[in-house]
């Protein structure tokens, strides 16, 4: 016994007595990079951030510079965009994290040994991101009341259909971020994050589809944030409740839920049929 202890620690100062190698910290490093560009989520996420913070930023500048009495025209509508806003951020988030869970645990497979059914699994993936989204929102409307004397409940009715329609986009981005990581596996699990913020930009939170350029605010009425937020600034500004934005939101929800539920059932039965569900990694 004693002796073992004494080779292992005689081996542990010769290890620590070996000169620093640049050798095996370049090859450290070459590993490294090898798996940064065999990955392109990987590469994608380290160019989209500092992109993403520019782009968003610089058009919250450009609006407030050109129409310097918008916030004090209505009080908290800056409030109102950031908690409309993550709603929609955590009912996303909520589905995709669920999903990722699972991966992470490696019981993906495992459920689906159970009579456990592809369309049950978006069930349940919707009611814990429903779940999520209350304990997250509703705590954080409270606090805006206390700090900031400021109610996003005197929205009213509205505030009903924007959570709804806000709740239904999220879930669809989540389903199809969820088709994507079974079919790429973990190294594409990033999405989850990049996913919602790759479209801020266009989805009008802060500021009005007008000040997009021309050619990408088609993009942003493609999309049901853009109504939903510009909906918020018409009830904040002009107390007027603009039916035709939410029927836009509602048709557009439709189409992308349908397409959400239909990549995750057909990256679903890929997946089962390769053995990707019982393979899951990067």
């Amino acid at each position: 016994m004693s002796t073992n202890t004494s080779d292992k620690s005689s081996g542990e100062m010769r290890t620590q007595d070996r000169p620093i190698s640049a050798q095996r910290i370049s090859a450290l490093v070459l590993r490294y990079v090898y798996l940064l560009i065999g990955s392109w989520p990987r590469m994608l996420e380290l160019i989209y951030w500092p992109m993403f913070q520019l782009i968003l930023w610089g058009f919250i500048t450009e609006h407030l510079l050109t129409n310097s009495s918008w916030v004090a025209e209505a009080s908290g509508v800056l409030i109102a965009a950031v908690l409309l806003w993550d709603i929609l951020f955590r009912s996303q988030m909520g589905y995709s994290i669920s999903f990722l869970e699972e991966m992470w645990s490696r019981n993906l497979g495992h459920l689906f040994v159970s009579p456990l059914r592809p369309y049950e699994l978006i069930a349940g993936l919707t009611c814990i991101s429903l779940l999520r989204t209350l304990l997250g929102v509703v705590p954080a409307t409270l606090v805006a009341i206390l700090l900031y004397q400021y109610s996003i409940y005197e929205i009213g009715l509205p505030l009903i259909a924007f959570f709804i329609n806000l709740l239904v986009f999220g879930w669809a981005l989540g389903m199809m971020i969820t088709a994507v990581i079974l079919r790429a596996g973990l190294g594409a699990e990033s999405f989850a994050w990049l996913a919602v913020f790759a479209i801020a930009p266009v989805s009008a939170i802060y500021y009005p589809v007008s000040v997009l350029p021309d050619w990408l605010q088609p993009v942003a009425w493609a999309m049901p944030p853009a109504y939903i937020f510009e909906g918020m600034r018409m009830v904040l500004f002009k107390r007027e409740f603009h039916g035709e934005f939410l029927a836009q939101a509602m048709a557009l929800n439709i189409l992308y839920l349908t397409i959400g539920v239909a990549t995750f059932l057909y990256s679903f039965r890929v997946a089962r049929q390769r053995g990707l569900l019982l393979q899951i990694g990067e």
